[in-house]
């Protein structure tokens, strides 16, 4: 197994052994990792698993799930990265063990991990940075501060309404051996910043530098979220150009660039598998940082963005209000099935979060199917209003994941779940119905026979720029909720994505939007040819 590129991808609890100072272990997106800190190199971990092993340095670079990534500089520097792969979402402490103090970057919302870390490697978490006002997730800057009274720092251009630390352009923070400046790089939004992390502040070159959504491996952040507020998307993207030129690509070749987010994250396009860069390989493959000038990067940063999911106007105004904290530990409350017809007479939409199969076999009239194996969160913010109650139906022992998985994106109404839902299923036939789910076969018979299929498209621009089913109707599933009175809901539709996961979601939705005839193609458009 030494130096296999392969074993990323060994099931869930393998692990390698190469003898570099790095340690695999795998787990699902949600699962929380242990510590263990490295001392004298680097190391790698995914949570959840209690075995112990060592992998190679080269890993860093590699397309991983749920990752931890951890350095000890010497005595004085430690970095560690924590990589939501279901958000594509990075967040880091950054501490130093002279002087046992810490800072957290751009923190997810359920925030235990970061205290149990900082515990276990004897550092206090005194400030919180947040590199903008994120709009793909919530953050826990608030739930963070008051779990261990650290300052909330953020641009000192921002106008947040909780009370924060203002961070000016240029400022710096000692740690103690170790030093953090804050740049600010507008342009992805007004306030946006960059960290620059110093081994000691006397060194030649720094160590790494956090770019939030300005710089990402591969792409940079998208200038058109503000347009809607009466921002210019042509203004924000030249905003965009100069921090990058003045602030960022001036930094040695050598610094180390760790982004907010990674393949996946509608928060840019063309954004890379691999976790970090550096300035130099960036300066070399970007492709918007290799733009000639000004005007030929405005128009690359403007043009074929993903299409923004439904809640990111939500989540942004919510990071920065003083909002209700989550407790991450708090369980659901158990419901009968009187209970849940009486949430659903009072307005209550129940979401289903086993996977397709489970849902497609039997559910409750009226469920939204968002599967937990995929990019949950992500999915139901794309679906599920924000404004209603929500009753889960999940395997036992799920709740408690789907519910703070939902809060990381805002979607904190969870009144309860379905106690023993198979059984309640099973013993009231009248409240529940299948679904339809079509292989490849079926589906081309269907369409030989039925010349009036409504045939859907629900994946991204980029997806369907390799090829599509003839006829279909291209509706992506972050649109679907705006779009779907393009659709006639009397037609016999048939829903299909690239492997099955999203088209069991909208078809959920457009059964309860009243749609007559809805199925959705197993598989996806991978197994159309």
């Amino acid at each position: 197994m030494r130096g296999s590129a392969c074993w990323p991808f060994l099931p869930h609890g393998d692990v390698g052994r190469t003898g570099r100072g790095q340690r695999l272990s795998r787990p699902g997106c949600p699962a929380l990792a242990e510590r263990h800190v490295g001392v004298s190199g680097h190391e790698i971990e995914f949570g959840g698993a209690s075995t112990c092993e060592w992998v190679p340095e080269i890993t860093r670079q590699m397309a991983l799930p749920w990752l931890r990534y951890s350095e000890s500089m010497g005595r004085g520097l430690v970095f560690e990265c924590y990589y939501l792969d279901c958000l594509s979402q990075a967040s880091y402490l950054v501490g130093d063990a002279t002087s046992g103090r810490a800072v957290v970057v751009d923190p997810r919302r359920d925030v235990a991990v970061y205290v149990d870390e900082a515990q276990s490697a004897g550092l206090a978490i005194e400030l919180i940075v947040e590199t903008h006002f994120h709009a793909d997730f919530l953050s826990g800057h608030l739930e963070l501060a008051a779990l261990t009274g650290a300052e909330v720092g953020i641009s000192s251009v921002a106008f947040p309404e909780f009370d924060f630390r203002p961070l000016t352009d240029g400022e710096r923070l000692t740690l103690g051996e170790v030093v953090l400046e804050f740049r600010h790089t507008p342009g992805h939004t007004p306030e946006s910043l960059s960290v620059v992390v110093w081994g000691h502040g006397d060194d030649p070159e720094p160590y790494g530098v956090l770019t939030g959504d300005t710089l990402f491996v591969g792409g940079v952040g998208r200038p058109d979220l503000l347009a809607t507020a009466g921002m210019s998307e042509e203004k924000m993207a030249g905003d965009l150009y100069d921090s990058l030129h003045q602030r960022l690509m001036v930094l040695p070749d050598a610094t180390r660039v760790f982004p907010a987010h990674g393949a996946g994250s509608a928060c840019g396009k063309n954004l890379s598998v691999e976790r970090s860069s550096t300035i130099g390989e960036q300066r070399r493959t970007n492709y918007a940082v290799a733009a000639v000038d000004r005007a030929e990067f405005i128009d690359l940063v403007t043009e074929g963005q993903p299409v923004v999911p439904a809640y990111f106007a939500y989540d942004a105004a919510l990071n920065k209000a003083e909002r209700s904290l989550l407790d991450e530990e708090a369980l659901p409350t158990a419901m009968g099935l009187e209970e849940v017809n009486a949430a659903l007479s009072s307005g209550a939409v129940v979401i289903d979060v086993r996977d397709p199969e489970s849902f497609a076999s039997g559910h409750l009239v009226g469920a939204l199917n968002v599967g937990l194996e995929g990019r949950f969160a992500e999915a139901a913010g794309s679906v599920v209003p924000f404004e209603v109650d929500l009753v889960l139906v999940a395997e036992e022992g799920a709740a408690l994941e789907a519910k703070n998985r939902l809060a990381r994106i805002g979607l904190d109404r969870v009144v309860g779940y379905l106690e023993d839902a198979h059984r309640v299923m099973a013993e009231n036939p009248r409240i529940t119905m299948g679904s339809f789910r079509l292989t490849a076969q079926t589906l081309r018979e269907r369409i030989g026979e039925l010349h009036d299929i409504q045939l859907l498209d629900v994946r991204t621009a980029g997806e369907i720029s390799s090829g599509t089913i003839e006829g279909s109707i291209h509706i992506p599933m972050g649109s679907i909720t705006d779009r779907i009175d393009q659709l006639d809901p009397s037609r016999s539709t048939v829903v299909f994505c690239a492997g099955g996961y999203r088209s069991s979601i909208v078809a959920s939705l457009l059964r309860k939007a009243g749609f007559d005839d809805v199925s959705d193609l197993v598989g996806g458009y991978g197994s159309w040819y």
